[in-house]
């Protein structure tokens, strides 16, 4: 009922002014230098914090942004939510004390096989510490970031929809078993998606999910694969603010 209701909502056309915009960041590393074409600097993204600020954004949850793309429900205004996407091991040791002396809400999206496994990944002890914070939320990124594409390809029709049913459905029990949240949000590896696999995720009780794109969110915007700005360290200030100041408006 929840994810129909939101999917009509967020559909639902209506007038904007022309301060109302709702951009949706992605980042994904972070260190004290540029490692890697995916790392940003932690010196960097508080500059842009600081500069949205300053600029007359504010740096919402990403709960507070979806509900401004329903028309008659949310904030209105110039607003920005920040996620993370992979759960790499440097969110809890450069991103999370960033946010903490700033006051920002962040969404983690997580593949779960990764966590507490692989060397690079965050462990289950970090996440039950930042989530303890009230800044950080928790949504899934897959089970194990798979490229649906691929899969699509080499599995049978049979074998590739229990495929995706693991995938998307995976990762809501192991946070609940692990973490005790009911994740409802999701991010697509890759940003990839199609319409059978936004109908899947509907189904496996996701309220909504994200993709890519580098513009801002609306509501004509599909709610299962909602855009986002990929930011990384060459995006720098000035360009990320050019970027979300094209618009669209949110469309409430």
């Amino acid at each position: 009922m929840l994810a129909n209701f939101f999917a009509a909502s967020l559909l639902a056309s209506g007038m904007a002014t022309a301060t109302d915009s709702c951009s949706i960041l992605v980042y994904h590393r972070f260190g004290d230098t540029a490692a890697d074409s995916m790392t940003t600097t932690t010196a960097v993204f508080v500059q842009q914090m600081t500069q949205l600020r300053a600029h007359g954004y504010r740096i919402v949850p990403v709960a507070d942004l979806l509900a401004s793309l329903s028309p008659g429900h949310g904030l209105a205004g110039k607003l920005v939510a920040i996620t993370v996407d992979d759960g790499h091991r440097s969110v809890f040791s450069a991103l999370f004390p960033a946010i903490m002396r700033l006051n920002v809400p962040v969404t983690l999206f997580i593949y779960p096989s990764a966590i507490g496994n692989a060397p690079y990944a965050l462990t289950w002890a970090q996440l039950r510490s930042m989530t303890a914070s009230k800044l950080v939320s928790i949504g899934a990124h897959t089970y194990w970031h798979p490229d649906f594409r691929v899969e699509r390809r080499r599995l049978t029709t049979d074998a590739y929809a229990r495929f995706v049913q693991f995938q998307l459905t995976r990762p809501r029990t192991v946070l609940q078993e692990r973490l005790g949240i009911d994740v409802t949000l999701l991010a697509w590896p890759y940003g990839i998606s199609d319409e059978a696999l936004r109908r899947a995720a509907q189904d496996s009780g996701y309220t909504a999910a994200f993709a890519l794109g580098n513009r801002n969110a609306s509501g004509k915007d599909p709610p299962y694969a909602l855009p986002r700005h990929m930011v990384v360290d060459a995006v720098g200030v000035p360009a990320l603010l050019a970027r979300i100041a094209r618009g669209p408006a949110c469309t409430r």
